[in-house]
């Protein structure tokens, strides 16, 4: 296989080459939105595509530039939007925040407009499988629609997400804890600053939902989970792809 996974930098050639190994095209769902002080703002594409870049070396395939718009749950107080961790009842003081850098919102029929046209073109494109991951609103509207929209589209359409992920490794399971804040520990570790985080045990992270990133996050566990759900999702990539290859 050719080494460029990212679609962006392939020349004609490059594409024609690995589509014809493996036509899975991988779509990372992020947002631009608050994951904490010791976050970026792009942490959920971030770790949809770092995750997608290893799972592409592994089965094949072609990693698409990641989106950025997304829904989210929103609030409309005394004239003003909030949606997403806004809107969660912070312990600072309650009520809702608008916190800084979060500008991704969309409501979900625009989004699902724009994860049509998107299948519509890599159906064109020749792509067979699309795997769709990240952000959990902007994952919830794709995996909804996966019934329709394979047969729509002619398309075998997946995530990354397991029946049960109370183990801590899976792909994006909680907002700016444990799990994503391992995830950019393996993936990025140089846009990690735990430092900008209370060491005070009863000083919780504003705008974070899950296990305390202090005490439970790991690169270790980050790629502990990339490991595992690497090699999970290649095999059953890798029978989708058979099973395409023995209905044509």
């Amino acid at each position: 296989m050719t080494d460029t996974v990212l679609y962006e930098e392939m020349r004609p050639e490059t594409f024609r080459a690995r589509i014809a190994e493996a036509p899975i095209a991988y779509l990372p769902l992020g947002t631009l939105e608050w994951h904490g002080e010791h976050l970026p703002l792009g942490s959920d594409g971030l770790q949809s595509q770092g995750f997608f870049i290893e799972l592409a070396r592994l089965a094949g395939g072609i990693v698409l530039p990641m989106l950025f718009l997304g829904p989210d749950r929103s609030e409309r107080v005394d004239g003003k939007e909030f949606y997403g961790m806004d809107t969660y009842d912070q312990p600072h003081g309650g009520g809702f925040t608008q916190l800084d850098g979060s500008a991704y919102w969309a409501n979900d029929e625009l989004f699902e407009d724009i994860l049509k046209a998107v299948l519509k073109q890599l159906r064109r494109a020749g792509f067979r499988i699309v795997v769709g991951h990240g952000h959990a609103p902007s994952k919830a509207v794709f995996q909804r629609n996966i019934e329709q929209w394979g047969k729509e589209f002619d398309l075998e359409l997946f995530v990354c997400s397991r029946d049960n992920e109370k183990d801590g490794l899976g792909i994006q399971t909680d907002h700016a804890a444990a799990n994503e804040t391992s995830l950019v520990m393996a993936l990025r570790p140089e846009l990690v600053k735990m430092d900008n985080l209370s060491p005070d045990p009863d000083d919780w992270p504003f705008g974070v939902g899950g296990q305390d990133p202090r005490t439970h996050a790991s690169a270790q566990v980050g790629h502990q989970a990339i490991e595992m759900q690497g090699q999970r999702m290649a095999k059953i990539l890798a029978e989708s792809l058979a099973k395409l290859g023995n209905d044509s």
